[in-house]
């Protein structure tokens, strides 16, 4: 078949090489345009240079130029991974079985572009991987591939994500293609009693509330991580809470219970929680204690709610 590869992020670069690696016939690559300043080569774009493949940088897929040059080019299937532009149908119809899409859910929940950070924070304690064919709506097409994954209580989105929906995503994209050129594909429709979507996750949704009992701020911290990141104020100060375990204190929400070489103790409304890493606004990720230090934070201080 001939595959337009569409992505972006390392996991897009390694996806685009699994199936180079694999003899797949790759007649063009859409990456994102270089930021401003970028310090590191756009890993896509970096791939396909080093195989010959040519590339088209476009931030939105709907554009004329991104259609235009996808005619042009003539694909029997277009393959996404990680791919946060709307697809337009003008685009899914220049190739002759349409589009797949990777998505780290389990469709059709947690449709959105922020489904790792959702599942985590609701509590969730298994996720998977999607792979999709795509139409107008957001993650709504027919399923082809899907797998599951339990999440930890202790997983983090960064170690969800790097640990296993991400090997797990770029072995199913491979499958996924594999499936469609032998004419063994079967997809499966959507059960749209089982939909939910979730918004893209920003800080407005990450602010940490003490009052709230300790599992659910705890979710929250480990849903947020790396990115938005959880976030709480103290003297002026707000800061991203990143690394976190359970407590067996209790105190006045927000209030600071102890202070070790390892972690503060900050109590919620049913008991406490250990925070390890903390990261102030505009700075650099600390040990606990040493943010303590910078700020002169003593037990009774209390973080806002």
């Amino acid at each position: 078949m001939r595959i337009l590869f569409i992505g972006q992020a390392p996991f897009g670069a390694e996806s685009l090489r699994k199936l180079i690696s694999q003899k797949e016939e790759i007649v063009g690559v859409i990456t994102t345009p270089d930021k401003p300043g970028q310090k590191h080569a756009n890993p896509v774009q970096q791939c396909a240079a080093e195989h010959g493949i040519p590339v088209l940088q476009s931030q939105l897929l709907k554009s004329p130029a991104a259609i235009s040059w996808t005619k042009e080019h003539e694909p029997d299937l277009l393959v996404l991974a990680f791919v946060t532009s709307f697809v337009p149908q003008e685009m899914i119809d220049c190739a002759r079985y349409g589009g797949i899409n990777y998505h780290p859910s389990l469709l059709p929940r947690y449709r959105g572009g922020s489904a790792i950070n959702w599942a985590v924070i609701n509590g969730e304690t298994e996720t998977g991987v999607t792979i999709h064919f795509i139409d107008e709506g957001v993650d709504t097409g027919p399923i082809l591939l899907q797998e599951t994954v339990k999440i930890e209580p202790d997983d983090t989105v960064k170690s969800l994500y790097f640990e296993k929906l991400y090997p797990m995503g770029i072995r199913m994209i491979s499958e996924a293609v594999q499936s469609i050129e032998t004419g063994s594909a079967q997809a499966l429709a959507q059960d749209e009693t089982y939909a939910s979507f979730q918004p893209v996750i920003t800080p407005k949704d990450t602010v940490i509330d003490w009052h709230k009992p300790t599992q659910i701020i705890y979710n929250l911290i480990r849903g947020a991580n790396p990115s938005p990141g959880a976030t709480a104020t103290i003297k002026n100060t707000t800061c991203k809470l990143l690394d976190t375990t359970r407590g067996n204190a209790s105190g006045n929400p927000g209030q600071i219970l102890g202070i070790t070489d390892t972690a503060l103790e900050i109590a919620t409304v049913d008991g406490s929680l250990l925070i390890h890493v903390i990261q102030p606004s505009g700075s650099k990720k600390v040990p606990a204690q040493i943010f303590a230090q910078n700020t002169q934070l003593r037990v009774g201080d209390r973080f806002d709610s």
